[in-house]
Order: C-alpha cells, then structure tokens, then sequence
C-alpha cells in the first residue's frame, strides 16, 4: 500500500509540472459538478410548483434552464476532455522522456541482466499505461469528488431522515471495493509481467529469424510463443474479470439504496412529511450521490493498472546511474592524453566469489600495441570494458597519464576512446550518418576520407546512393564484412587517444583483412591500442603480447620472445598454423 501511495505521488509531481491546465481542468470540473447538482433541484422544483398543481405560467421559463443546463454541462464535458487529454500526454511524453533519458546513463551490467524486450515493454506498453489512466481518472476523481460532496450537501437540506437511509450503503461499497482493488491490483501486475516477457520474446525471434530458419526451429518457436500468449491470456483474463465485478457488484449496492430510498421516501410522502418533488430531487440527489462512490471504487481498478505501469517505469528510474561520483571527490578531466595505461593488481568479479579477472598488472606506455590473446573467456574483453569504465573494477587500481580511472570524467574519458567491436551495430539511416557518429560534427569530406583509410570507400561508391544509401535495421542490406568496415571507419573519424579492437577483423574476408591492417597502421600510429585477436598472425607486431588464462596474465612478451619460450601462446601459434596449413 505504501508503495502504491508513493507511486501515485510520484506521477502526480509530473502532473503538478502543469499548474495552468490544471487550474482550467479544476475550474471546468467545478462547473461541471455545478450543472449535475442543479438539475435534479430543478426537476424537483418543476414537480412542485407546476406539474402537480398545473400551474403552467413560467413552466416553460424553467424547461429552457434545464436544456441550458444540460448543454452547459455537456460542452464543459466536452472542454474537460479536451484539455485532460492534452495534460495527460505532455506528462507521458515527460515521463516516457525521463525514462529513455535515464536509460542512456545506466551503466553496461545492468542491460546484460535485463532483456530487450522487457525494457522496451517499460517503456511503451507501460508508460502507456500510465497516459490511459490518466485520461480516465484525473478529472473523473475531482468531479467525482466534487459531486459526492455537493450531493450530500443537498440531501441534508432536503431530508436528514432520507439521507441517513442512503449512508446505510456506504460502508458495504468501502469494504467490497477494497478487497476488489487489492485482488485486482496482483493480477494487473502479473499482466504486465508476462507482457514484458512476451515483448522479450518476441524481439528475440524477430532479430533472429533468420537462425530459427537456419535450424528449422519454426515449430519449437511457434509453441514456445503460444505458452507465453496463454499465459499473458490467462493473465489478462484473471484481471480483466476480477476488475469487471467491481461493476456489477457496485450497481447491485446502489439498486439496493436505490430501494431503500424510495420506499421510506414513499413513507414519508403519505405521512405529509415530504413532496413528491422532494422525494424525486432526492431520488436524483442519492443516485448522484451512491454513482460517484461507485465510479470511485471502479477508478480505483483502473488506478491499479496504471501503478502497476508505473511501479516497473519507477524501477528503470530509480536504478543508479553510472556517473555517480564518489563522495566526497573531485573528477579530473583528462585534457591532453598521452595514453599511458596502467594495471596494478586489478581484480574484478560479477558475483562474489567468482572472480573474472585476478590481480592483473601491466603498462603500456603511449604509442604502444598491446595484444591480448587467450582462450575463449579468459578475461580479455574484461580488461578492456574496464579501460572504458563499462564495468567497475573491484580491487587494485587502474590509471590513465597517472590518474586513478574511477576519479576521471566517465564522458571525457570515453571520448578519447574508440573501440571497434567483434559484432558491428549499426542504427537506422544512411552510411554517411553511421560514420558521422564518431564525430558528429565531421563534414563529408572527412566522413570519405576516414573510410577510405578503413577501406569502405570502395564498396560504398558502388552502391547505388553511395554514402546516402540508407542501412536497413543493424545494416542488415549489406554484408557482415561491410558492417564492420563502416564501424572501422566511424572509429577512424573519431580520432581517439586510446584503441580498443575486439577481433575487428574476424568477420571479413582474407583480402579485405590485410588491406584493413595496412590503413591499422595509419591508425594505431601513436596511439595506445589494445588489440583482442584470435588470428594470431595479426599480432605480431604488437609491442607487447598479454597471454590471459583463467582471469590473470599467465605470458607476456613479443611475439618472438613468446614462441621462444614454448610456452601456451607457442602452443596457440602451432595450433593455429597446423590448421592453416591442413585448410
């Protein structure tokens, strides 16, 4: 409960952001109530004064202002819901914005936790959520409200006898209505849960279609889907009834007061204590009166829905964002960087008691060529996701010119490195805009000449709109091979202090490999450069080789030092030349 009460707190601040719509909504919603509550009191006063003593002068006078009244109060309506919907919106945009806005700050671990799918799911369907409740509820609450407590205001003027026979039903509607929501709310929040993991699953096959088809894994992939749609079917199917009872069962209530109302109204109207038009403003008055609490009761299920959106968007928000600073601690800015990089006895782990890396220590002194070799998961990656800060290193120390990493600007950090990964991704938009984003500001010139140097020019200018060609989602109408030159040549234009090459080179071809470690040479010319290979022949010019086992470095050397001791990384070169030799 309490933290359903802090959620909705939450949303309201982002609606308080708008103080002027609100004002008008408040203002529209007063008049509103002010035109339900009249008519009744109106019909009433008909009755009275000339149905029943056919009395016809001014008859038509009091017609006309119940027509006005009801216009008034339909095109009050009608303004309410135009402006709730634009307040509604501007706060889901604001919320939707904050949310992706945080997104960008969160630190690399928590996406690896998480599924695509699910985090678009918070995004979209739930915030959505939010902007559905919203338009159903905000004003609807205030008049409810506002009706609620104009209504027993009348009453009491018109009978105090009448109105204690209506409260008879009030706290039957408050305790049947409580335990509804609270039923409602779990299974809303498991709705949403399995539409995330839906969302989750279905992005995944989408972006691998072509492996299931690969594998002939067209019919698994159906049945898999058809269980989680069951599951959010039956899922939605539990909400959706549970939430319908709270209808019907709030109308059976109010039928019921509705009954006790008239029949003592009837009393009372036989014992001379009352009019008939007393008793049908009264009637007007109590259904008034028992419809708000009802509504009430019914908005609070479709709260439900809407928490329960928001609690999985707040969870996004309220995930520590990677550039915390340390307390107490000033950040440096690098300024000019030399691109001296050192590891002192640098530890890192996942979970505790799992250790990925184990008291790693080396130097590369500006300008040079590390490489780091090894089996599959060894920790080379590692160490080169901490240069970058993707992941924070859990003991020893790690310095950039001298300077502890953690106490470095993570933005201009990152800014002076450029990395090019094993899996090329690519955005949505043409060549020449994939390239630019290495420097945003980078004009064609330097876009054609940065890919020339990666030798991407070549296979661009033949395509028919050459840089203007647009790239389907992650470049997938063009090859592997191609992706991976514009990722080369993005890295080439942003000019970077430090190089990272995560098996760059690993996805193209023969040919095109040695003519990209011609253009490495311009490129990795006095930078520092951290090259991860598994193509040992692409190394052996490094000026220092780090062979990493089990999360340390178990060789370091030059290429020749290290085949001279015939140690693991010589054991590696004959593997990988045997297999050379017998392809």
């Amino acid at each position: 409960m309490q933290r359903t009460q802090s959620t909705i707190r939450r949303i309201g601040r982002y609606v308080a952001e708008q103080p002027l719509r609100l004002i008008s909504i408040l203002g529209l919603t007063l008049l509103s109530a002010g035109m339900t509550l009249a008519a009744p009191y109106l019909l009433g006063r008909a009755l009275d004064r000339y149905i029943i003593p056919q009395q016809f002068d001014g008859f038509l006078t009091i017609c006309l202002l119940l027509f006005a009244v009801y216009a008034v109060g339909s095109l009050v309506s009608w303004l309410q819901a135009y402006m709730l919907a634009d307040v509604a919106q501007r706060t889901v945009w604001q919320l939707r914005r904050d949310l992706f806005r945080h997104l960008q700050r969160l630190p690399i671990p928590f996406f690896v936790t998480r599924t695509h799918g699910e985090l678009m799911s918070r995004t979209t369907n739930d915030v959505e959520n939010v902007s559905t409740t919203l338009n159903q509820t905000l004003v609807q609450m205030i008049t409810s409200l506002i009706t609620l407590v104009g209504s027993f205001a009348m009453m009491v003027a018109l009978n105090i006898w009448l109105t204690l026979v209506a409260l008879v039903t009030v706290p039957l509607i408050f305790f049947v209505s409580k335990w509804i929501s609270g039923v409602t709310k779990q299974q809303f929040k498991a709705q949403q849960q399995h539409l995330g993991r839906l969302n989750s699953f279905i992005e995944e096959r989408v972006s691998g279609q072509k492996v299931v088809a690969l594998f002939h894994q067209e019919a698994r992939t159906l049945a898999q889907f058809s269980e989680q749609n069951e599951q959010l079917r039956q899922a939605g199917t539990k909400a959706q009834i549970y939430s319908g009872l709270m209808g019907p069962v709030m109308n059976m209530i109010g039928h019921f007061g509705y009954l006790l109302i008239a029949g003592v109204g009837g009393w009372l109207t036989l014992h001379d204590q009352a009019t008939v038009g007393v008793i049908v403003s009264f009637l007007g008055y109590s259904g008034q009166f028992n419809r708000p609490i009802r509504e009430l009761a019914n908005q609070y299920n479709l709260i439900q829905s809407g928490v329960a959106g928001a609690e999985r968007a707040f969870e996004i928000m309220d995930a520590p964002s990677e550039y915390g600073n340390p307390a107490g601690q000033t950040l440096h800015s690098l300024g000019s960087v030399s691109g001296k990089v050192e590891f002192k006895d640098v530890s890192f782990h996942y979970a505790e008691g799992k250790p990925i890396l184990k008291q790693v220590s080396f130097t590369a002194d500006p300008g040079q060529t590390i490489a780091l070799v090894g089996p599959t998961g060894a920790g080379k990656t590692t160490i080169v996701n901490l240069i970058g800060r993707f992941f924070e290193h859990t003991s020893g120390s790690i310095l950039i010119d001298g300077k502890p990493i953690e106490l470095l600007d993570r933005d201009a950090l990152r800014r002076q490195i450029g990395i090019v990964l094993q899996d090329a991704h690519l955005f949505s938009g043409t060549i020449a805009d994939n390239i630019r984003y290495g420097k945003l500001d980078a004009t064609d010139a330097q876009i054609e000449a940065a890919a020339r140097q990666a030798n991407a020019h070549s296979f661009i200018s033949k395509l028919p709109h050459g840089y203007d060609t647009q790239l389907a989602a992650e470049g997938g109408n063009i090859s592997h091979g191609q992706r991976q030159l514009i990722t080369i040549a993005r890295a080439i234009l942003a000019d970077p202090a430090l190089l990272v090459l995560d098996e760059a080179t690993s996805s193209v071809d023969t040919l095109t490999e040695l003519a990209i470690q011609e253009a490495m040479k311009t490129l990795l010319a006095g930078r520092t450069s951290f090259v991860i290979a598994h193509r040992l022949s692409t190394i052996r010019g490094a000026d220092q080789i780090l062979v990493v086992q089990e999360g340390g470095i178990a060789e370091r050397g030059t290429h020749e030092q290290l085949l001279d001791r015939q140690g693991l990384y010589a054991e590696l070169h004959g593997k990988q030349f045997q297999t050379a030799a017998t392809s």
